[in-house]
């Protein structure tokens, strides 16, 4: 009995090893998705957040035609490198709105200033309440919107380079 208590201290901590080294080869998802995906957009109406771009308001969105719902901030740095896909995106012919969340139009103007300007409509969350009532957990996100103004896909985080071409399909879907 006294020869396994030796060994006891040993087992405990290829045990705890183990457990943790699980954790490590299978994380969690922890990329929160909106359950809005499939449904309507909610109603809002937001004061236009750059200088020389219109306000945005859902009902623009159910245009006919889909189109890229951008969700960013002047203070994200995920949001700058970003930017030269969405750039490509609006080259590529898509049309792409804007919300620009907790920010201020003169620190709006810099960034599209700064980081080029492809969007159509760009409107200031200030408070982030349209933000929230999409399921948006963070920013950037984008939602790809049917030309009925319902959500037919979430993109979390930024869009990179090797996201464009899915990007694309999703749009050519949602039509």
């Amino acid at each position: 009995m006294r020869k396994a208590l030796i060994w006891l201290p040993l087992a405990l901590f290829a045990g705890f090893f183990a457990l943790f080294a699980s954790g490590l080869l299978r994380p969690d998802d922890r990329v929160i998705t909106s359950k809005l995906v499939g449904r309507p957009l909610p109603a809002f109406d937001l004061p236009a957040a750059a200088s020389d771009r219109p306000p945005l308001a859902s009902t623009q969105l159910a245009s006919g035609k889909p189109r890229l719902l951008n969700i960013f901030a002047s203070w994200c740095l995920p949001c700058a490198a970003e930017a030269p896909q969405l750039m490509a995106l609006k080259g590529a012919g898509v049309e792409i709105d804007a919300i620009a969340i907790r920010d201020a139009r003169p620190d709006v103007d810099d960034f599209l200033k700064r980081y080029g300007n492809p969007y159509a409509r760009v409107g200031l969350d200030a408070r982030s309440a349209v933000q929230i009532a999409l399921g948006s957990s963070g920013v950037p996100e984008s939602f790809i919107i049917d030309g009925r103004g319902r959500i037919a896909y979430q993109h979390v985080g930024d869009i990179r380079e090797d996201d464009i071409p899915m990007i694309l399909q999703r749009l050519k879907d949602a039509q």
